[in-house]
């Protein structure tokens, strides 16, 4: 039989390679042999930790983008990186096709769709792995497809719960022409490829069938197929322990913070991160460690930037309450049992480990996706609070969310019943015979009939 072998393109930022890893992973087990390719401003910062089992199956490969590519503006780094990424997967199909290995199929992740263009354009199989929810991916087709005005107030459309303009993606009515039109491209791109394909094209998506049915199947054009959530089994299921990270860490993670968990009660820590790209402006900080001090809990709180950690006007009082680091493993944080908060931009895989691990949330989403999987956390699946949408959130609405989680009151205890209840969905959705394993089965036999028709 011809080898399984995929390409999967990424994104070089961490949002985008923690759920290819973790995909790859799911594939390896189906004995896919995956080569993952990103450009170097990745690989170079990069801690490969996949474990021997993976590391036999998984190749990590990279291209360069040219020189002094991470000093670049966002407009000239996604040039570089569409120009060198084209040619980057030209010459790996090429060089496989000559070696008499030939790809079964290219997957590329949202941001990336020149891999898929260029897939096309080669001749081999292509799938879209979508890292956001599906009800977005359905936001995004609607949009796409002028089926709704972004700046009416309120939004409808089939299978997406009904959505406020404030709800919706921030670059769908920015004023910045450069960020709209780069959004509308990607789109445009995106599109292209799915309505390209000879019969109805499946999307992969890092999501699960009981959290999103009905988004799932409110699009009759395309099959979405749920294969989530992509989170290390450790931290999920349990079916392989070593599975203990994602594999791929662009930033070293602190120490001490374990102990400083494992030393305090249950679900009682408010866990506090903003995701690894996510910038705040000072004040935000500022009120946010306002708001640590005057709840009065112990608190973990992700701060990238420790020259930020010693300006805070509140340094002594938060130290003494709780504890700050530059990164952590954010999976292993969730499922400890101190955690009963996470103060989250809702950024997807913030979002999707969240409910995974049944923890509570409280939203301050900043921009792009995040708006709606906020309003989805609040509104849809009633497991966390939305904090007022204000371009600075002040203290005194971050401690009234903070309070509404961790009071134990009739809607803390009820955010933490729905919480619960989706960690379960999780586990059932990836154990053997649940609805994410066997869409995934599904995956790989159309990756075999793709191998078959190489020869």
């Amino acid at each position: 039989m011809a080898e399984k072998h995929i390409l999967l393109v990424t994104f070089p930022a961490q949002g985008h390679i923690n759920p290819s890893l973790q995909f790859a992973k799911r594939l390896a087990k189906h004995g896919v042999k995956v080569t993952v390719l990103t450009s170097t401003s990745a690989t170079a910062r990069m801690s490969q930790t996949l474990s021997p089992f993976f590391r036999s199956l998984i190749d990590v490969v990279s291209f360069s983008t040219g020189p002094d590519s991470s000093a670049q503006d966002a407009n000239k780094f996604n040039q570089a990186i569409t120009h060198h990424g084209t040619k980057a997967v030209e010459d790996a199909v090429a060089a496989n096709r000559a070696a008499g290995r030939p790809y079964s199929r290219i997957v590329y992740s949202l941001l990336v769709p020149w891999a898929g263009l260029a897939a096309r354009r080669l001749g081999v199989p292509v799938t879209l792995l979508c890292i956001q929810p599906a009800a977005l991916f359905g936001v995004y087709f609607h949009y796409h497809n002028k089926n709704f005005d972004p700046s009416e107030e309120v939004i409808e459309m089939r299978g997406v719960p009904r959505l406020r303009r404030g709800d919706l993606p921030s670059f769908f009515l920015d004023t910045n022409p450069i960020v709209r039109d780069f959004g509308n491209r990607l789109l445009s791109d995106i599109f292209e490829i799915l309505d390209g394909e000879d019969e109805r094209a499946t999307v992969v998506v890092n999501t699960f069938d009981a959290l999103e049915a009905e988004a799932l199947r409110g699009l009759d054009r395309y099959r979405l197929a749920a294969i989530g959530p992509l989170i290390p089994s450790a931290f999920l299921d349990g079916a392989d322990p070593s599975d203990a990270s994602f594999g791929g860490d662009l930033v070293q993670k602190s120490d001490g913070y374990m102990q400083f968990l494992d030393s305090a009660e249950r679900e009682s820590v408010i866990y506090v991160a903003f995701g690894s790209n996510s910038r705040l402006p000072w004040s935000q900080t500022e009120a946010i460690a306002e708001a640590l001090v005057r709840i009065r809990r112990p608190f973990l709180w992700v701060m990238r930037d420790s020259e930020e950690r010693e300006r805070l006007s509140c340094k002594e009082e938060l130290e003494k309450r709780g504890k700050v680091v530059s990164w952590c493993n954010q999976v292993e944080v969730l499922s400890h049992r101190s955690v009963g908060c996470f103060v989250s931009h809702c950024g997807w895989n913030s979002t999707l480990e969240s409910l995974a691990a049944g923890v509570p949330v409280v939203a301050m989403a900043q921009a792009v996706d995040q708006v709606t999987n906020a309003k989805l956390v609040e509104d849809l699946w009633r497991c966390g609070v939305g904090a007022a949408k204000e371009e600075i959130v002040v203290a005194d609405e971050i401690v009234r969310c903070l309070e509404v989680v961790m009071d134990g009151g009739d809607e803390s205890r009820e955010m933490r019943r729905s919480a619960k209840k989706w960690r379960d969905l999780a586990r059932e959705a990836v154990a053997d015979g649940g609805t994410s394993q066997v869409n995934l089965t599904m995956f790989v036999d159309q990756i075999v009939v793709d191998s078959q028709s190489t020869f």
